[in-house]
């Protein structure tokens, strides 16, 4: 059986924010993968991934313009958890990018740099599935 949450995150360099997210996830016991894919210079990868995934929940990290989270809920109707990465202007322009997402394409978005809270957020999602 699959994974319920894929964390993709946009850059290799953005793994320890990764980890902090998988921890939580491994505490709660619930499958998951990990996996590296940019929006900007991977876009076919980042949808062949959601498209792919058994996942039932999508954790999406990245910094600067940060179109990670919105071009993943773009390709799926399952929940979207953005986290905004500080990499540039102490992560407000991730987080504006995460947040400001036109209608109908719904990224919920945590706190900068804040993968544990998109995790526990997942497990909550995934816990109305049962």
């Amino acid at each position: 059986m699959g994974e319920d949450v894929l964390i993709i995150i946009g850059s290799k360099s953005d793994e320890e924010h990764a980890k902090k997210c998988a921890k939580v996830l491994e505490e709660n016991k619930v499958k998951y993968k990990l996996e590296v894919a940019s929006a900007h210079r991977e876009p076919q990868k980042v949808e062949e991934l959601v498209k792919n995934s058994s996942a039932k929940v999508f954790i999406a990290m990245a910094g600067l313009s940060a179109a990670l989270p919105g071009v993943v809920a773009s390709k799926t109707k399952k929940p979207v958890i953005g986290v905004p990465l500080n990499v540039k202007l102490e992560g407000l322009d991730a987080l504006l990018s995460s947040m400001q997402m036109p209608s109908g394409v719904p990224v919920a978005t945590v706190g900068i740099d804040n993968g544990k809270n998109a995790a526990h957020l997942a497990i909550r999602i995934l816990s109305l599935c049962k």
